[in-house]
């Protein structure tokens, strides 16, 4: 017979890697958007006070 806290334990088991890999995703592809956006505004700028 199977324990309820066994299976809870197994779920947060199998969930916590799942969404530390996530949230490593999430942070690298906002900071690459954020590094673009960048890229694009500094383009501006030069592009304006040349």
């Amino acid at each position: 017979m199977l324990n309820i806290g066994d299976i809870v334990f197994q779920l947060f088991a199998l969930l916590i890697p799942i969404a530390i890999i996530v949230t490593i995703i999430i942070v690298v592809r906002s900071s690459k958007k954020r590094n673009e956006q960048l890229d694009r505004i500094e383009e501006k700028i030069d592009r304006g006070s040349g």
